[in-house]
């Protein structure tokens, strides 16, 4: 097995792989960029509240009941998860779905002559859904691009970018391609100076570090649950004073207090609960720790981002060592994603191949269109993404590394 340079006392690999029944079946998930497995605590907190028996809410008897109780509970575990509060935690089916809500509902007060700023990083869900939004009220869309050779945001353009008739600027946390973390908090000051707001895509960052949405700067913060191992729920969060402004389309007998009157139909109410046994979860990956939920989880997502960066330099390292292979995306600063070519093969052969080695990846664009395209590989099938989360270990790192080896031409 691949040694890191240290052991990593705070995160036990076995002790944290043992709780995550898929990881039986003698594969290794190198997906979780695409979506992670879930421990079994989530499989059990999803089975028990449909044992329990549930309801639609606003009802008098114990299912419904039970109904707003998960809800308010998925919303206080998110918002301790990244820094926010409950009642500015917005729940859906999935980030994209929120996101195209959250563009109409802001785009109904922008008008020609408007502008706001998408960049080349980001995955299409926090591009496509203000693109068009800008598009139906006539407003500007202006592009961060990113460099073709290292794939980094420089942060210093936002200073042309930006101007006095932006409204919004849209920025990944992390790219769930290149793994790059561009300057936040930097991007995000140039909007307030200017009066916008700051729209922060953090899907791909959640999962790989502590997150606080004041010191980002987020005015929204979008995160996927399925991506930190619960089940397929999105969330935005920002502040209900922010919210309070804003009025989407919605039901006429439809709540109308925040952040329910950005929730369409009847919510997955098992899923909630998942949600917040999910959260459970991440607090609970550092044994010992104290305190409130919020500082659990803060001490917990240090030391998997640790654990992530001396397993990732393993990766990195082994695949920068092969000659037959291409790294995409350079920057220190990043989360533990590889996206790799291999020199005679297409992304899809390679990903194929992997897989008969028992190896998850995947290959693409993986939605990260603009980034795909600026690179200039997306013609030709982009590229291949192997990524780690909390629950990977070197055993993985070592198979994926072999499998990769044999494909030298």
């Amino acid at each position: 097995m691949s040694q890191l340079s240290a052991p990593v006392a705070a995160l036990e690999p076995g002790r944290v792989r043992s709780q995550f029944p898929a990881l039986r079946d003698g594969y290794a998930y190198l997906d979780g960029a695409a979506g992670t497995q879930v421990p079994q605590m989530v499989i059990d907190a999803i089975a028990g509240a449909y044992t329990a028996g549930l309801g639609n809410t606003g009802g008098a008897f114990p299912a419904s009941l039970r109904s707003e109780a998960i809800v308010a509970e998925a919303r206080r575990a998110v918002a301790d998860l990244v820094g926010g509060v409950a009642d500015g935690v917005i729940l859906g089916p999935n980030m994209t779905t929120l996101t195209y809500r959250l563009s109409s509902a802001l785009a109904k007060t922008w008008g020609p002559g408007d502008e706001v700023v998408v960049s080349q990083l980001d995955h299409d869900a926090d591009v496509r859904p203000w693109v068009q939004a800008a598009q139906r009220a006539g407003a500007r869309v202006r592009w961060a691009l990113v460099d073709p050779a290292t794939g980094q945001l420089d942060s210093a353009q936002y200073a042309e970018l930006v101007g006095p008739r932006t409204r919004l600027v849209a920025v990944t946390a992390a790219s769930n391609v290149l793994g790059i973390r561009p300057a936040v908090a930097r991007i995000t000051a140039t909007a307030h100076r200017a009066g916008a707001l700051a729209y922060v895509d953090g899907v791909h960052a959640t999962p790989h570090g502590p997150i606080d949405v004041a010191a980002l700067g987020a005015d929204f913060y979008a995160t996927s649950a399925y991506k930190w191992c619960g089940p397929h729920v999105g969330a935005v969060v920002a502040d209900p004073a922010l919210l309070e402004t804003i009025h989407p389309d919605k039901l006429v007998p439809s709540p109308e207090e925040v952040p329910e009157r950005f929730e369409t139909g009847t919510p997955a109410f098992a899923d909630l609960a998942g949600v917040t046994a999910a959260v459970e979860h991440l607090a609970d990956l550092v044994q010992g720790g104290g305190g409130t939920r919020r500082q659990r989880l803060l001490t917990a997502m240090t030391a998997v981002e640790d654990y992530e960066s001396r397993l990732f330099a393993v990766l990195r390292g082994g695949l920068e060592e092969m000659g037959h292979v291409t790294l995409h995306g350079h920057a220190e600063d990043r989360a533990p994603t590889a996206y790799f070519t291999v020199r005679g093969r297409t992304p899809d052969d390679v990903a194929a191949a992997l897989a008969r080695r028992q190896v998850n990846v995947w290959s693409g664009d993986n939605y990260a269109w603009e980034a795909t395209g600026a690179l200039g590989i997306r013609d030709s099938g982009s590229a291949v993404r192997a990524g780690l989360v909390h629950y990977n270990d070197g055993s993985d790192v070592d198979r994926l590394l072999a499998a990769v080896a044999e494909l030298a031409d």
